[in-house]
């Protein structure tokens, strides 16, 4: 299985949103996006760029699931954002059919994704955001499986994502 990864110093909420924008713009269907890191670490933020990248228009304004657990909003491909804060157990995936949007065709982003069992996942790419400061992020991205690779070495291509490491 094929393996990369990039670490990125994100300076500002709108350096944290573009990310998530350039990621959107290079991600393929079936992508499953592993956000980690404490509240307020950036990873909604991440989520609405991704939705921008992804073309969702903008009436839609992307917020954290925490109580509906999954927010689904469509674009060029259909974004499944998910937050298991609150989920306790395996058996609370299924009942809310997270199985099906993983293994789906969908681009999923999934908040305190440590909270999944990373074996059900051969291909997915996690993204851990890391305070630093007030401002100050560090996003450390790694990918798991081909494709995951491929859009971590597209990302490292582009020049705005150059700059930021």
């Amino acid at each position: 299985m094929k393996n990369s990864h990039i670490k990125i110093f994100s300076t500002s909420v709108k350096a944290t949103f573009e990310l998530g924008e350039k990621t959107g713009r290079l991600i393929t269907p079936g992508t499953v996006c592993a956000l980690t890191g404490d509240l307020g670490s950036g990873k909604t933020v991440f989520v609405q760029g991704l939705a921008k990248g992804l073309d969702i228009p903008d009436k839609y304004y992307i917020t954290s699931p925490t109580y509906t657990l999954i927010n689904e909003y469509p674009g060029r491909h259909i974004l499944f954002h998910i937050d298991l804060y609150r989920i306790e157990s395996m058996v609370d995936f299924e009942d809310i059919g997270l199985y099906d949007i993983l293994y789906g065709e969908g681009i999923v982003a999934v908040e305190w994704a440590e909270k999944l069992d990373k074996n059900i996942l051969s291909d997915y790419i996690s993204f851990n955001f890391e305070i630093k400061n007030d401002k100050e992020r560090i996003i450390s991205i790694n990918g798991c499986g081909e494709n995951a690779a491929t859009i971590i070495n597209n990302l490292k291509e582009q020049a705005e994502v150059k700059k930021w490491l």
